[in-house]
């Protein structure tokens, strides 16, 4: 394995994907309880330590949809913890209204967004972006449509004018272009791409935006699927070398960890602790899935040290089950951040 290992996990966040269902056994039965557990669960998640909260972004589904607002709202309601989508689906984006959004949202937190960007997953309904409007150009496809959206949405947060004033403006317009506000200097720099093979994380290595993988890679050479990242990681790390950035770049994994810690962990959770790498089919071809993490803590331990892509990356992002309640996703985090976490040097 030749990818350079950090012994280290310097940022420990979760990952929620914002589940709602109408059912008696969810906890989360509309969007207003999504919503509103998810700033619940950041606000709990900084309490205990935790570094980050990041949300995933689906539409047309019974889950979280438009970032900005939430991010925001944990922004007033947190002081130290990181914000973050994993992903935002850059086909349904357009990019100079997202830069407005992205801008306030991240001068209201005081600058903690990490806003996790690609070109998604599949979606709920058939090219769902074009009903907001996004059509590829002719020879083209929805993922070139979605590197052209980010290529301008980069452009634009850099803060450079672009626009012509109108000579009789209604306000007095500073001198020059003029470019959209708010501006938030510094978030060009805390974009990230959720990159699902080795190739896509060396063309994020190239553009100089920070690499989020999550537990599924959209390709397979038959190998443990933490080596499989790990080795996708050690690509993107030389092309960003290559490309000459002057910026660290960070990478974060995302896993499903549950630590079991008494008999409701084991319930719901003891059944996970012979989890294995799945392969299957997605989008016409192979895609290996990672395992779940399940177990006593001193096990956990035995387990994650020997995970190379989590030793490879500075940022752990757990995959919570968020339908389970903001009282009991604390739990989890906690007995992360509490009982595995400092006897792997994390903490």
């Amino acid at each position: 394995m030749s990818a350079v290992l950090n012994p280290t996990v310097k940022k420990i966040g979760f990952l929620s994907f914002g589940h709602w269902t109408p059912s008696p056994r969810s906890a989360v039965q509309s969007a207003s309880d999504a919503l509103q557990q998810s700033i619940e669960l950041a606000v709990a998640a900084e309490e205990v330590g935790v570094d980050g909260a990041y949300f995933r972004v689906h539409h047309f589904a019974r889950q979280l949809a438009s970032p900005f607002p939430l991010l925001a709202a944990i922004g007033a309601r947190t002081s130290r913890i990181e914000i973050g989508t994993g992903v935002i689906d850059m086909r349904y984006e357009n990019p100079l209204y997202m830069a407005e959004d992205a801008g306030a949202a991240d001068l209201i937190s005081g600058g903690r967004l990490q806003l996790g960007i690609s070109r998604g997953s599949p979606e709920q309904v058939i090219r769902g972006y074009e009903y907001f409007g996004h059509y590829p150009a002719a020879g083209a496809t929805d993922a070139d449509m979605a590197r052209e959206h980010t290529a301008r949405f980069l452009e634009v947060l850099s803060g450079e004018g672009f626009a012509e004033p109108n000579p009789k403006p209604m306000f007095p317009n500073p001198p020059g272009l003029l470019r959209v506000e708010p501006h938030s200097p510094g978030l060009r720099d805390r974009i990230w791409w959720g990159a699902g093979t080795r190739s896509s994380a060396e063309w994020v290595g190239q553009q100089g935006m920070h690499l989020m993988s999550s537990t599924l890679l959209t390709e397979d050479t038959g190998v443990p699927f933490h080596q499989l990242q790990a080795e996708q990681i050690d690509m993107f790390r030389k092309a960003w070398q290559a490309a000459g950035h002057e910026r660290e770049p960070r990478v974060s994994v995302s896993r499903s960890i549950f630590p079991i810690v008494n008999d409701f962990d084991r319930q719901l959770f003891g059944r996970e602790k012979g989890s294995s790498d799945q392969v299957g089919h997605l989008d016409d071809g192979l895609a290996r899935f990672g395992k779940t993490y399940a177990g006593e803590p001193d096990q956990l331990v035995r387990d994650l040290a020997q995970d190379e892509a989590i030793a490879a990356a500075d940022t752990l992002l757990l995959t919570v089950p968020n339908q389970l309640g903001v009282e009991y996703n604390t739990h989890i985090l906690d007995s992360l951040v509490r009982y595995v976490a400092p006897e792997l040097g994390w903490r």
